[in-house]
């Protein structure tokens, strides 16, 4: 007898077996142990068991089921690029006044319980529209070996207390091949901040990325007082080094050591954040794809990521046998970072909160999914 036949007959026959008296209750149960094979005592435990209300899950009943509760979860979840739950906790405060403004008031109940719901709760609510992608890109970095003795390594870490110390890597929008000739994107991400910035160039010349580099510099709200890169000949070239060296206050340059990409782990997961999840792993191969991916890096998808994107920033990190223990500081975007610098001016702080104030970021996605179809529908 199979497990759901076995179910159905223990139903039916659990139903004879309390109306019986006790003398008619012996031969139910042997019949009971016959039919299924069960031991006689296993056999008196189930039929006196009194079954569970169909439907009622033991425990304590959950707190966090409110429909408006839910869609607004997902909704901010999905514009924010579906952001891991801490920081998502965080984006929160930032995103919930937009929400109503943009799909209209929440219960108050709802409200209340979004502003205090925790990490882990976000987790076990949005488990079931969680996706997953293991696709990975190629590299494309080439050692560029002119400049190597003259820029050197950086072995120590720089002083991370002011804003301007950025590292600087290309992404590659080769598809499945390097070869021939494509778009590649700059990401230039601020070490104490995470303020990142993002430009596409055709090709990687040298002349090409220093021009992205100098519209970045310009559009930063710090001045730039480190630049540092991989051994890429993109970056180790004699424009770059006069460009960053020729200047009344010199910008240090320095490399990371080669093949270690952890000597660059604040860029190289903006290469995840900013440019893969933003355009994926097609090939870009039409030289007009630049113009549109930059109108879209340098307006909308970098306020949107400064300005509403919490991230996370390391506190410390000590070894405790052979594991690593890590803390880290309170979610906060790179915006709130630089508002609470000693190292940024009041004119800059002022023009950085009327940003913030005067920009919805349920309209910025709009936009930017906008702008996405148009450089798609240019691919084919």
């Amino acid at each position: 007898m199979v497990k759901s036949a076995r179910r159905e007959y223990l139903e039916t026959i659990r139903k004879r077996y309390r109306k019986a008296r006790k003398k008619d209750k012996k031969p139910i149960l042997d019949e009971f142990c016959a039919n299924c094979g069960y031991h006689r005592k296993y056999a008196i435990r189930l039929l006196s068991l009194r079954p569970r209300p169909r439907g009622k899950k033991p425990g304590a009943k959950p707190i966090y089921d409110s429909a408006a509760l839910l869609m607004a979860l997902k909704r901010i979840w999905f514009a924010t690029d579906q952001m891991c739950s801490k920081k998502l906790k965080a984006a929160i405060l930032l995103w919930l006044p937009h929400y109503e403004r943009e799909y209209g008031a929440l219960p108050p109940s709802a409200k209340t319980q979004l502003l205090v719901i925790s990490a882990r709760s976000i987790d076990r609510l949005l488990k079931p529209v969680r996706a997953q992608s293991a696709r990975h890109g190629l590299c494309g970095t080439k050692p560029g070996t002119l400049l190597k003795n003259q820029i050197c390594i950086r072995t120590g870490h720089w002083d991370v207390t002011q804003p301007g110390f950025m590292e600087a890597d290309t992404v590659a929008h080769c598809g499945n091949s390097l070869a021939g000739d494509f778009v590649w994107s700059l990401t230039m991400t601020d070490i104490l901040s995470g303020w990142t910035e993002n430009r596409a160039t055709w090709n990687k010349g040298a002349l090409g990325v220093m021009a992205q580099i100098k519209d970045v510099e310009v559009k930063l709200p710090f001045t730039l007082l480190g630049f540092d890169c991989d051994n890429g000949s993109e970056f180790l070239n004699h424009h770059l080094h006069r460009y960053l060296a020729n200047r009344p206050s010199p910008t240090q340059f320095t490399r990371s050591r080669p093949y270690h990409k952890n000597d660059s782990a604040h860029v190289e997961q903006k290469n995840w954040t900013h440019v893969r999840q933003l355009f994926g792993y097609d090939r870009f191969d039409k030289p007009h794809l630049v113009d549109l991916m930059n109108d879209l890096y340098r307006n909308e998808w970098g306020t949107f990521q400064n300005f509403f994107c919490p991230t996370l920033k390391l506190k410390e990190k000590q070894r405790v046998n052979s594991k690593y223990i890590k803390k880290y500081h309170p979610p906060q975007t790179p915006c709130q970072r630089l508002l609470a610098s000693d190292h940024i001016c009041a004119e800059t702080k002022n023009k950085l909160t009327a940003t913030f104030c005067s920009t919805n970021p349920f309209l910025l996605k709009k936009i930017i999914q906008a702008k996405l179809k148009i450089i798609f529908n240019a691919l084919k």
